[in-house]
């Protein structure tokens, strides 16, 4: 048998492995299989099949760019934490079935078949043949198992998503484009995690933690950003993005990790959390960890851990925080959840588990965060690993106002204790509806148990006292849609038994979603006299033509009023977010649509703002539609102006599908629009 080879061909079986390991959508080419599942490769051989006794097969598997860690397959199973295969002859063929341990190392492998005579020589090796292991929320020896399909097809499958922006009580919905199975994204999950420092440091360690989902995880929070190392993303809040691309233009993370990949491991300019948030997913998701995007409103950024966001301001009720606080109040912040056990803890902590890919704080040295239980987050248990003590300030901390008096004293004038962690986020399985996991994540406000994880988690319960200013603020306005102007009313209640004179600030001011300042719009001052049991109405107009100059990309407004009474020291404050509501773009998909048919995208925007657009560009993408691509606007888009622009596309995979629609301009950025597609196979044929 020396003289010619045995073996003539080796087939991975590709189509009928991806289809039962549910890989299909990824490739039909290449092998793509997910641990602790059997998969079959058929070896053609030159003659009759070799048998025992006179010849022996063995496997040899290795993993690792260069070959770093190799795995001896042999026949006879030895223990569930073995490779180990099965074989049957029919005719000239050998099917051998592969069993993988539920806990394999994931990536890619090379498998080489050895052909041995009785006594262990080599006779005939074939050539390596590479495939790809995944995780397998399928299999119940999986630490990632999920047991419920309905939130596999979700949380795994799905490769369109919503990503939850606006305000606590403004709530808005950005579709996303995961694209997970999208040519080539698999490979750069993998080159990803193979960049990692300690993949280039000690990758023979790197490959046998892969075994991890903790591990695999946290180091893919860590890669996300570009903070630390050769990862993805680099974040900038600063309203300057001309030497890259603006967060809000992203429309999916498809063209980010491209980009990343393309670029030789070089960053992506730029991110935000909701950026961060959308690639991890689509990578965890690729690599078979179920996850999904959470938001939370009123989110804590809490440095030094004392649960505790403090604002400055000095006797005329300005900021004065701003300059070297890093402690502050995002609008909303968005991180991943994914779904695991946590073998490395006590028992009760599987389940979901917060990560947070967007560089904020350290840990161990590195800009990362989780995986952390949320069940610790809810409990207190902020010893749990990993940085359960920053997550947990994110939903709990308590927000205090200070006056700082010439003299550099401070006076508390308002504790609020149930603004921050509120209406946390996340789309539901059972469509594009949104579903609350407050609950999740803390006890209700002001209850007794909440009172109690507060105790448990080592901090001091801060004793808001009850109001007994005979003076109330409240805040009102209508929907305010951005390029118009609207009112907002503020409202100052005498709640006492005599007339009370007091002096009342009210400013507005241009805010980034994660507080930052740009700019004050207008502010207004009066003295008042509030009758006993009356209230005092101001009123504020916000014209376009002032906050229209400093709005930021997120399009958001912050008035905050003061009112002091004359004859005693006390503030009461009120502050209020009022996100700008933004037009949709109008999407139609004219005809059937079907796998490898041009069809054709009709996109209409009408200019909402009282200005001349200019520079307009409408950027398109869908899983399994397109590959994202610019269409420039035709021309200057005039005030009121309907522009409509088409853009014709081949679909590349069936089933239900999203095309996503941005479209940015000089002086109005981040209009979204979308429309659903069903891709048929082959044309639907409506005769009898």
């Amino acid at each position: 048998m020396a003289d010619h080879s045995v073996f003539t061909v080796v087939d991975l079986c590709c189509q009928v492995n991806n289809h039962a390991h549910r890989t299909e959508e990824i490739d039909t080419e290449r092998l793509l299989a997910r641990r602790g599942q059997p998969f079959s490769i058929a070896l053609q051989c030159s003659g009759a099949p070799p048998q025992n006794p006179d010849y022996q097969l063995t496997l040899v598997l290795r993993l690792g760019n260069q070959g770093e860690v190799t795995v001896k397959v042999s026949e006879h199973k030895k223990g569930p934490d073995q490779w180990w295969f099965s074989q049957q002859a029919a005719q000239s063929e050998l099917l051998l079935t592969l069993h993988s341990p539920a806990d394999a190392p994931v990536g890619k492998y090379s498998l080489a078949v050895l052909l041995l005579s009785s006594d262990g020589r080599i006779l005939e090796e074939t050539a390596p043949e590479s495939f790809y292991l995944l995780f397998n929320p399928w299999c119940k020896a999986d630490v990632v198992h999920l047991p419920d399909e309905v939130l596999l097809q979700e949380y795994v499958l799905n490769e369109n998503g919503i990503i939850y922006q606006g305000a606590w009580d403004a709530i808005t919905a950005l579709p996303w484009n995961f694209g997970q199975f999208e040519k080539d994204i698999v490979d750069i999950c993998f080159e990803i995690l193979d960049n990692s420092p300690t993949a280039l440091k000690n990758p023979e360690m790197d490959i046998q933690n892969r075994a991890s989902a903790v591990y695999v995880s946290r180091t893919l929070s860590a890669m996300v950003n570009s903070n630390d190392d050769r990862g993805v993303l680099s974040g900038n809040w600063s309203g300057n993005y001309s030497d890259g691309v603006a967060p809000t233009r992203w429309t999916g993370s498809v063209p980010i990790l491209r980009r990343w990949s393309e670029g030789g491991a070089q960053r992506v300019r730029y991110g935000q959390c909701w950026v961060f948030a959308g690639v991890a997913c689509t990578v965890l998701r690729c690599l078979g960890i179920p996850t999904r995007c959470i938001t939370n409103y009123s989110s804590a950024h809490d440095t030094d851990g004392n649960l505790m966001i403090d604002y400055l301001l000095d006797e005329n009720m300005e900021d004065i925080s701003n300059g070297g606080r890093k402690d502050m109040i995002w609008n909303y912040h968005c991180w991943v959840e994914s779904w695991m056990a946590r073998e490395d803890l006590p028992d009760g902590y599987d389940g979901w588990q917060a990560l947070d890919p967007t560089p904020q704080e350290r840990s161990d040295g590195v800009y990362c965060c989780g995986p952390c239980p949320v069940r610790a987050i809810r409990d207190g248990e902020v010893g749990v690993k990993y940085d359960a003590p920053f997550i947990f300030a994110e939903v709990n901390a308590d927000m205090a106002f200070w006056v700082v008096h010439p003299d550099g004293e401070r006076t508390q004038v308002s504790v609020n204790q149930r603004t921050v962690g509120r209406n946390i986020s996340t789309k539901s399985v059972y469509g594009d509806d949104r579903e609350d996991i407050t609950a999740h994540y803390k006890y209700p406000e002001g209850s007794a148990k909440e009172r109690e994880v507060f105790e448990k988690a080592g901090r001091r319960v801060s004793q808001a006292t009850e109001s007994q200013s005979q003076l109330q603020l409240a805040i009102k306005h209508a929907q305010a849609v951005h390029g118009t102007d609207f009112d907002v009313i503020v409202e100052v209640h005498n709640v006492g038994s005599e007339d009370t004179r007091a002096h009342l600030t009210v400013t507005s001011n241009a805010i980034t979603y994660n507080s930052l300042h740009r700019g004050e719009c207008q502010k207004k001052t009066a003295r008042l006299t509030v009758p006993a049991q009356k209230a005092h109405k101001e009123v504020m107009r916000l014209r376009y033509d002032r906050y229209g100059a400093c709005v930021s990309e997120h399009h958001m407004i912050r008035v905050t009023a003061f009112v002091k009474m004359n004859d005693q020291s006390d503030v009461i404050l009120e502050e209020v977010n009022i996100p700008l509501r933004m037009p949709r773009l109008h999407v139609k998909v004219t005809g059937e649509a079907v796998i490898s048919q041009k069809v054709t995208a009709i996109i209409t925007f009408t200019n909402p703002l009282p200005v001349t657009l200019r520079d307009g560009v409408f950027t398109v993408e869908g899983a399994g539609l397109t590959a994202a691509t610019e269409v420039n606007a035709p021309k200057a888009i005039e005030p009121g102006e309907e522009v409509t622009v088409k853009f014709s596309f081949k679909p590349k995979r069936h089933g239900l599908r999203k095309l996503l629609v941005d479209f940015d301009s000089d002086r109005l950025r981040d209009v979204k629009g979308e429309t659903t597609l069903m891709i048929r196979r082959t044309k639907y044929n409506r005769t009898q």
